[in-house]
């Protein structure tokens, strides 16, 4: 499986996981200018920016030693933005769902939630 096939995989289940915790997603891959958020959802009246990292080895460590600080500056450039656009939301939280697939199939989650940097 290749790196793009591995991160919406990722993606799908995270989604998935997020909503089966009682997140609504609100969107996937949203964009602005040269920032990507993965996923914008809501619960309990915060709006969460979802960086998600998928692994299905070891090989480049775990995923979420994935996120760097640039990233983190970029989720946050974005959030702004998003924040401008959508000003109801007045909380907002930074996270990161970490996810392992392994060779039987069995799936691992992290979730790191209100991320500071």
């Amino acid at each position: 499986m290749n790196n793009q096939n591995t991160g919406k995989q990722g993606e799908d289940l995270a989604v998935q996981y997020l909503e089966n915790s009682g997140y609504k997603i609100l969107h996937r891959n949203w964009r602005y200018r040269f920032v990507e958020i993965d996923i914008i959802a809501s619960l309990e009246n915060i709006v969460h920016f979802i960086e998600v990292k998928t692994r299905t080895g070891s090989a480049f460590g775990q995923p979420e030693e994935a996120v760097t600080k640039k990233k983190m500056e970029q989720l946050k450039l974005g959030a702004e933005e998003f924040q401008y656009q959508n000003p109801q939301w007045k909380y907002v939280q930074f996270d990161v769902l970490a996810i392992r697939i392994f060779p039987n199939n069995q799936v691992e989650y992290w979730f790191n939630k209100d991320v500071y940097f």
